[in-house]
């Protein structure tokens, strides 16, 4: 399989629309409403991502944005936000995390804020997200890797026709010092 020699060459999406969201790369502009989506689901998020207790003040989050761009433009991250298309509202995040570019494969990683949940906007975020993958990438293998407690992440790896492939045991040490579970699903091209 070729690819690229430079990474950094590689075309990528200015946006993924979808019929309800909208999946871009962060601009600066974007810190108030993440800082105030993170605010907003602490609570929420903070058994399953690390990053529950960062973004406590809106310069940080900043700062953040400004390396994720970074990450972007080298490849080494795709990081997204995920907004609703109706109304521009910053609905969560998501990304994909090239583990290989010559082998094609990624992981995609995702979160909603508390008051979007339940409405199918990862869903089709990540749907949009694996599209492109597939089509654009060529990958050859698309993760989502969650908490075995996770069901809401899990269900969306499910609903999409993820293959789960494993459960790696006492994986991951937990915010509260709790050992836990790793389920891993993958999609490959056979199975589209």
């Amino acid at each position: 399989m070729s690819r690229p020699d430079y990474p950094t060459l590689i075309p990528l999406f200015d946006e993924l629309r979808g019929e309800r969201v909208i999946v871009r790369s962060y601009r600066e502009s974007d810190a108030q409403d993440l800082y105030e989506a993170v605010a907003e689901s602490r609570d929420h998020i903070r058994p399953w991502l690390p990053f529950a207790d960062a973004h406590q003040a809106v310069a940080e989050t900043s700062d953040w944005i400004i390396q994720q761009m970074a990450k972007w433009l080298l490849r080494e991250d795709l990081i997204v936000g995920v907004w609703e298309a109706a109304t521009n509202r910053y609905l969560g995040g998501s990304g994909m995390h090239p583990h290989d570019w010559q082998g094609g494969y990624f992981e995609i990683g995702y979160w909603l804020r508390a008051s979007a949940e339940g409405h199918g906007y990862i869903t089709e975020a990540v749907q949009l997200q694996t599209d492109y993958a597939f089509t654009s990438l060529k990958a050859q293998r698309v993760e989502i890797r969650c908490d075995e407690l996770n069901i809401r992440s899990a269900a969306v790896a499910r609903r999409l026709g993820f293959v789960q492939e494993a459960c790696v045991r006492n994986h991951k040490i937990t915010h509260d010092g709790q050992l836990r579970n790793t389920l891993i699903f993958a999609l490959i091209p056979s199975d589209r």
